[in-house]
């Protein structure tokens, strides 16, 4: 039987603390510049720096005071009801009556065409039984002058 293979376990070796990175002073940034969130923080080898850093304690929500509902949102609330069983019952109402609408329309469009129709042959008819009247007309014009004045007869 093989067993596996043992390595033995060793610890890394010490680490040197870091040399501190001094600056001069005109370097250094004024405190009033430095943005939100960024504090100046000292590393375990005794450097400063800038670090962004979590708030110590989280911000409690802001409790809202309760507004009073408007007016016109209580009538729009007690209208859409009203409204909605309104147009439900229309629906179900032209459903029922859809059957004499539709015979309603189709003798609307009968009586359109036997207006029309009848319109025609009395058209016709009138037509038909009128005396033509005489196509003769006889017309006598008359004017003395270049600029006189023209008279005429019109005899039927």
């Amino acid at each position: 039987m093989d067993h596996p293979r043992v390595y033995p376990i060793t610890t890394a070796p010490a680490q040197q603390a870091p040399v501190p990175l001094h600056q001069p002073p005109a370097l250094r940034m004024p405190v009033n510049e430095i943005p939100p969130g960024v504090q100046v923080v000292t590393l375990p080898g005794g450097v400063r720096t800038l670090a962004y850093t979590e708030p110590t304690t989280p911000t409690a929500p802001v409790a809202l005071a309760a507004q009073p509902i408007p007016a016109w949102a209580k009538t729009t609330a007690l209208l859409v009801p009203t409204t909605g069983f309104g147009i439900g019952a229309a629906g179900v109402g032209l459903s029922y009556a859809a059957p004499g609408l539709i015979a309603m329309s189709h003798a609307l469009w009968a009586a359109v065409a036997l207006i029309a129709t009848g319109g025609t042959a009395a058209a016709a008819l009138i037509r038909r039984c009128r005396r033509p009247a005489p196509a003769q007309i006889t017309q006598n014009i008359t004017a003395t002058g270049l600029f006189g004045r023209a008279s005429g007869t019109i005899n039927h």
